[in-house]
């Protein structure tokens, strides 16, 4: 912990999010004002990217590969990510990779004001702008226990739950704005100026070399991670809930489907649809004091999953958007406070000199769950119906974290305050 550390007494009656680590750490103060700038302006470079695209293609086949251009390299690069940051000064590693991103987004505004649009091109930036993010996330998460006591832990998850659906909310809107008034170069010039902000708290933080008292000896392998993680049952299960969430009640392919045979819309309802998530989940970041009152964290997600998969099932069994549209909220919300408790879990449970190559394996859950979840909803779908596929994979969720929950019982009795991995 640093020197500018100081817990502050915290209300026992807290709703709204706990500004605790913002105003007790100068350092996580600079980290998450800059994460959560640059993060906006991602946002707007991703649909600027996806847009010019289309512009050039008239293809949306050409833009869903902008989607497998930046996952690919996301699920690999990030388990070496996170090896890399369990080997050097992660703060070196933030500052080189992020400088990477707002180098990208520079020749992409530079593209675009020189008329030199080309999808290759655009491909390549989204790839290697994946890269960065793949090299920078696991560095950027295992900081943030060197720089808070763990009990201001959740708190500092739950703010940035903020930032990441501040990002996926705002950056697009943003995006569209702009480019619809200044053009592709306006949203790329800008969000490689946001970086400035993120390169600047990267930049006032001290040394983050990782504990080397058992890594001094070797680098740190991707293996060793997987290995650790075998013998760790509890972190196991943050992984297996997820997968329950992700993969078996994961509607999202299927809202362009449902939004015209269920509710007779067209793109707009689409769009509510997928903000509709979004939104609830920001709500829980928002409301989130009260998350660092609870300790039984690995209860507190076999719940938050439960929840998303009650959620998702009454979900499909609404034929009333309002109502659709509450019930993707709730879902949006319950996913937060799973976050929020998972990413405590890895952060406290495990030592410092593998909470790198943890949060890389989180990163591809993350990014891969989802992608599965895609891909069964949508066979399920076509096989049976949406509503099939909706209802049953809501069940299917709740089911499976209920077996779980049983099968290994130490989970829902792990305490925050004495942590066993």
């Amino acid at each position: 912990m640093t020197a500018d550390t100081e817990a502050p007494p915290r209300s026992r009656s807290r709703i709204l999010a706990d500004l605790t680590p913002l105003r007790s750490s100068a350092h996580y103060r600079r980290l998450w004002f800059g994460n959560t700038i640059s993060w906006v302006g991602q946002g707007m470079t991703s649909l600027a990217i996806s847009l010019q695209v289309y512009d050039i293609t008239g293809s949306s086949f050409s833009v869903g590969l902008v989607g497998l251009f930046s996952l690919v390299p996301l699920m690999v690069f990030g388990l070496y990510g996170g090896a890399i940051a369990d080997t050097v000064d992660r703060r070196k590693l933030g500052l080189a990779s992020a400088t990477g991103s707002a180098v990208l987004s520079a020749g992409l505004a530079g593209a675009a004001f020189a008329g030199f649009a080309h999808v290759w091109f655009l491909y390549g930036i989204v790839a290697l702008q994946s890269v960065c993010a793949a090299l920078n996330a696991p560095a950027r998460s295992s900081m943030i226990p060197r720089l808070l006591p763990p009990e201001q832990l959740a708190a500092a998850n739950a703010l940035g739950s903020i930032t990441l659906t501040s990002g996926m909310l705002l950056g697009p809107m943003l995006g569209g704005l702009l480019v619809g008034f200044a053009g592709y170069q306006s949203a790329y010039t800008i969000d490689a100026v946001t970086f400035a902000a993120s390169l600047y708290a990267m930049w006032r933080l001290p040394s983050m070399l990782p504990d080397r008292d058992r890594t001094a000896a070797k680098r740190a392998s991707v293996l060793d991670g997987f290995r650790f993680l075998a013998t760790r049952p509890n972190l196991r299960m943050t992984f297996f809930t997820d997968f329950c969430a992700m993969i078996l009640a994961h509607p999202r392919a299927l809202f362009p489907a449902v939004a015209v045979l269920w509710y007779g819309g067209d793109a707009r309802t689409t769009g509510l649809l997928v903000a509709a998530p979004a939104l609830g989940a920001l709500l829980g970041g928002v409301f989130s004091g009260w998350l660092g009152r609870v300790h039984r964290h690995g209860l507190a997600i076999l719940l938050a999953v439960g929840a998303w998969g009650a959620a998702i099932a009454v979900f499909g069994l609404t034929r009333q958007l309002w109502l659709g549209l509450v019930f993707l909220a709730v879902a949006g919300c319950a996913d937060t406070v799973s976050m929020v408790f998972r990413n405590t879990m890895l952060q406290v449970a495990a030592p410092d000199e593998m909470r790198g190559r943890l949060q890389g394996v989180f990163i591809v859950v993350v990014a891969g769950g989802p992608r599965l979840g895609d891909f069964l909803a949508g066979t399920t779908a076509d096989l049976a119906s949406p509503g099939v596929a909706v209802v049953g994979g809501g069940v299917a969720c709740v089911v499976a974290v209920g077996v779980l929950g049983v099968v290994r019982r130490g989970f829902a009795r792990y305490d925050a305050r004495d942590p066993e991995a």
